[in-house]
């Protein structure tokens, strides 16, 4: 079952943002008064589902997602599109070019990653010495889905402001950069509290909410990206060992629109087909509550992708596989994950399909080297026939999912010197992939490098293969030759936040900016 989700009353009534000039002496219209809005458990709730809502949002936000803007730096995935200059501003993460303090895409996540923390912050300080009855679980979401927003904003901007409470005045947003270090702390005080009051993952009263299960994994996570790897181990035992976590049978069942929320998953972000959208009320921008991305990144149309026998429809072209993800998968010799994640050309062609470069720009396919989408694909089935179908798919995003626990334990263990049960971790993700275990004799670095190869398979286009590079330290040899430079390792604080804190200056932007 999916629940669709609502823009709470809460985001209405207090434009709280990364730093603002929404502040006014106008009264806001039909909204309550906060000093008797969290009296009610029912508002609390509301509350609750605004911070979801705005998580959906971000990572769903047409053309500046920070589903995007994660995963286009890894060698996974080309930017695409119909040329060079299609959407310049993802093309230019893509490529590590112009990248800049006023690309839009990177200054959309930054401000809507800091809306959910606002958000949060305002739910934690009014309910904080409340007697509800929902304080508890209430509390327990807000702090996770904060320590979420912070742990993605470090891991992509490095140095942040750390906001803890809500400003009343334009005064109050001034705020110095916190080191990552004082984030880490705060998401792991966070997280901490989370675990102590979240329900089991089969236990939720809705499908969409994280679980402590979630909390758990999430901190191993942040451990692990700080090297505190014996710290790590366990969280992800617990996770491991509770049943109501485990792989899909098949990698292919993963993506699967009837295993959304499936026990794979730990954090996923729920959209739906039931808005109808067509081409005059669709928001661009706004909330849609379908994901529009599915389409975005489709398989070109106009006579480029003939996609007959594959059972897909065609979108409009971005987010292509690398060359050298499908050399990755040939090597491993590795078929089924390889089926579920992309389609190369002689596969599309053996099918009954066919590729056209003649019907592309200039006669050449941008960024295009040799191969289709096929995880997160444009699946007819997960589309509603209300509206205009290419509007409406209701594809799930699986932003945390346990195969990611399994590789995150292992990593853990190899550096703690576990190898043995590196291996044990390992192999459960290989299995389902249909690859024979490693051999008992790999270990140590060898044994890292198997896993970090594991997590380029497993993970391919979810967002996570950049960001393990520049952690690791492997970002300048894996990426040499694409224009990468260490610049990069951080995108540039929004100059639109610089200009609006008056704590910021030029003298705080990230190196190299």
């Amino acid at each position: 079952m999916k629940k669709t989700i609502l823009t709470a009353v809460v985001v209405l009534f207090l434009g709280v943002f990364s730093c603002s000039e929404d502040f006014t002496e106008n009264p806001r219209l039909n909204v309550e008064d906060l000093e008797t809005f969290f009296l009610k458990e029912e508002n609390v709730e509301s509350a609750i589902i605004g911070i979801y809502d705005l998580m959906q949002l971000n990572y769903g936000r047409d053309w500046h997602s920070a589903f995007l803007v994660k995963l286009l730096p890894g060698d996974d995935a080309n930017a695409a599109g119909g040329n060079s200059e299609d959407q310049g501003q993802l093309q230019n993460i893509d490529d590590y070019a112009n990248v800049s303090s006023s690309n839009v895409s990177i200054a959309s996540v930054w401000d809507h990653f800091y809306r959910t923390i606002s958000l949060s912050n305002l739910v934690i300080e009014n309910i904080k010495d409340s007697n509800l009855g929902n304080k508890e679980t209430a509390l327990a979401e807000a702090k996770f889905l904060r320590a979420w927003s912070y742990f993605e904003l470090t891991t992509m901007f490095g140095d942040i402001p750390l906001r803890l409470t809500v400003p009343t005045s334009a005064a109050e947003f001034g705020i110095v950069k916190s080191s990552r270090e004082a984030v880490y702390t705060q998401i792991e005080l966070d997280l901490a509290d989370a675990i102590a009051s979240l329900p089991e993952k089969g236990a939720l009263s809705d499908n969409f909410r994280v679980s402590k299960g979630a909390a758990q994994a999430l901190m191993g996570k942040v451990l692990v990206f700080q090297e505190k790897h014996t710290e790590a181990i366990p969280y992800f035992q617990s996770v491991i060992s509770n049943t109501a976590h485990d792989l899909e049978a098949n990698s292919v069942d993963v993506w699967s629109i009837n295993n959304e929320f499936g026990k794979e998953s730990l954090f996923e972000i729920g959209y739906v087909s039931t808005t109808s959208r067509d081409w005059g009320n669709i928001a661009w921008g706004g909330r849609n509550e379908s994901n529009l991305h599915i389409q975005l990144m489709g398989p070109r149309g106009d006579g480029i992708f003939d996609l007959t026998g594959t059972g897909l429809i065609n979108g409009w072209g971005f987010n292509l596989p690398t060359g050298k993800l499908v050399t990755a998968f040939e090597n491993a010799g590795d078929v089924n994950r390889k089926a579920a994640t992309l389609m190369t050309e002689a596969e599309l062609i053996a099918g009954g399909g066919s590729v056209d470069p003649s019907a592309a720009s200039g006669g050449a396919i941008w960024d295009y080297e040799g191969a289709i989408r096929i995880k997160y694909a444009t699946n007819p089935d997960d589309s509603s026939t209300d509206g205009v179908k290419e509007l409406n798919y209701s594809t799930n995003f699986r932003l945390f999912r346990y195969a990611e626990v399994l590789l995150l334990a292992a990593e853990a263990y190899n550096k703690g010197g576990q190898d043995a049960a590196a291996r044990a971790e390992l192999n459960k993700v290989r299995s389902r992939a249909g690859l024979a275990d490693v051999s008992t004799s790999l270990s140590g670095n060898a044994l890292f490098e198997a896993v970090v190869n594991e997590k380029f398979l497993e993970l391919a286009h979810e967002g996570q293969r950049f960001w393990d590079l520049v952690r690791w330290g492997k970002a300048s040899s894996e990426l040499a030759g694409t224009g990468y430079s260490s610049t990069n390792d951080l995108f540039p604080i929004p100059i639109t936040e610089i200009d609006k804190n008056s704590e910021l200056t030029i003298a705080d932007q990230n190196p190299g900016y």
